[in-house]
């Protein structure tokens, strides 16, 4: 859709300020490039430690809290860094205490497991999760479930959501089975910050055609009288 409908849906001039607070809302391409890189950190200490478990453990906490450290330093939310720091850290305990060099994956495994079901149910007991997210941002609290309009395209923008984490399980289960430590590395880094792109892109879309052109945008749902 183009046109007024567009400029509604963005809110004019305001669009790109909105835009990019749901893109840091929902973790954002820089958010998903630093989340890469523990990971990738622990390959290459486990490549040049000949397979050392240590290794990889050490390099990827040494670099997790390095990028810990750059995302206070930019600005970023304590309790984000800390949760991005603490999630590397039980990865790192979880290989340790079982030895086996896949398990350092285990976390991203069962966390897409739960955002895939999550994000399902939000949607089926008609509280999707997109727009709660951006109700939270917009301060609307759930002032736009009362907008049938905004309601349903949440949900179907929100559908898009649920397929990544479900896309990343169809991946991540078979190759963390298979223990191949080094192809979860590169899925974990092809299905992050793309992935993640491409799902703000595609949602985006799917949210603004479900508005219709008279709809005065997400910043002003139509609530019907009571």
């Amino acid at each position: 859709m183009v046109g007024p409908a567009r400029a509604d849906v963005d809110g004019g001039a305001g669009g790109p300020a909105r835009a990019e607070s749901l893109t840091d809302l929902l973790g954002g391409r820089g958010g998903a490039i630093d989340a890469t890189l523990p990971p990738l950190a622990f390959a290459a200490g486990w490549l040049l430690g000949g397979e050392s478990l240590w290794g990889g453990v050490g390099a990827a906490l040494a670099v997790g809290a390095v990028v810990a450290g750059v995302r206070l330093r930019r600005g970023d939310r304590p309790r984000s860094v800390l949760i991005g720091l603490l999630a590397v850290c039980v990865a790192a305990l979880i290989a340790v205490r079982t030895g086996r060099a896949e398990n350092f994956f285990l976390i991203q495994v069962l966390s897409n497991a739960a955002s895939a079901l999550a994000w399902t149910v939000s949607i089926v007991v008609r509280w999707p999760l997109l727009g709660v997210l951006v109700g939270a941002v917009l301060g609307q609290r759930a002032r736009w479930r009362r907008d049938p309009t905004l309601l349903r395209g949440y949900g179907r923008a929100s559908w898009v959501w649920t397929a990544t984490y479900l896309l990343r399980l169809a991946v991540f289960v078979p190759l963390y089975l298979g223990g191949q430590v080094l192809a979860l590395v590169v899925a974990r880094v092809a299905l992050t910050w793309p992935l993640v792109a491409a799902a703000l892109a595609l949602s985006w879309v799917v949210l603004r055609r479900s508005l219709p052109a008279g709809h005065p945008g997400l910043r002003h749902p139509v609530v019907p009288p009571r």
